[in-house]
């Protein structure tokens, strides 16, 4: 595990299964219905329950960029912070709509008074999101917003597999977003 100090805070990065982490909230990788599916949204509500589908309907979806929470049902975490990443297509809007699932999950967090939260690699998966280019705009966004956001004591990289720790751990050795 890697772990490093940003303002007040600490990002982590680890390999693991997000719905066994012990932060206060977990990030979905969720699809624009907040339905059950593959992939991580499938883990999260196979391991949640079904009470958790029965909350995302009521939320009526959410946008592409845009993030939403839900309790954690069964989850050890009390929240579910649920963000659209894009499905990437190379077009400009691609790495502002991914920065976007990580502000607005991190504001969210704040405003809920949450302390600590676990993401995925958003968008690396089914969305299809060249890894090492999301890494980039991942922790840059997340380093910049922990500035912002001194609330906020710790954020973790749950990741898939070594290999895409990693990348992650490449791109951040390679920057100075301290």
């Amino acid at each position: 595990m890697k772990k490093i100090k940003i303002g007040e805070s600490y990002l982590e990065m680890t390999v693991g299964d997000i719905t066994k982490q012990d932060t206060d909230a977990i990030v979905n990788a969720a699809n624009e219905r907040l339905a059950p599916g593959g992939g991580v949204a499938g883990a999260i509500h196979r391991a949640a329950g079904p009470a958790l589908w029965d909350e995302c309907k009521k939320l009526k979806g959410c946008e592409t960029g845009e993030a939403k929470i839900t309790k954690g049902y069964n989850l050890s975490a009390p929240y579910i912070i649920h963000t659209i990443g894009p499905i990437y297509s190379g077009s400009p809007e691609d790495p502002e709509k991914l920065a976007s699932c990580y502000r607005k999950s991190l504001r969210l967090a704040k405003e809920n008074k949450i302390k600590s939260i676990s993401f995925p690699a958003l968008s690396t998966g089914y969305f299809g999101y060249p890894l090492e280019e999301a890494a980039k705009i991942a922790l840059e966004t997340v380093a910049n917003e922990l500035k912002k956001i001194p609330e906020i004591d710790l954020v973790r990289f749950v990741l898939y597999d070594s290999k895409s720790l990693e990348v992650h751990e490449k791109v951040l050795d390679s920057w100075d977003i301290g």
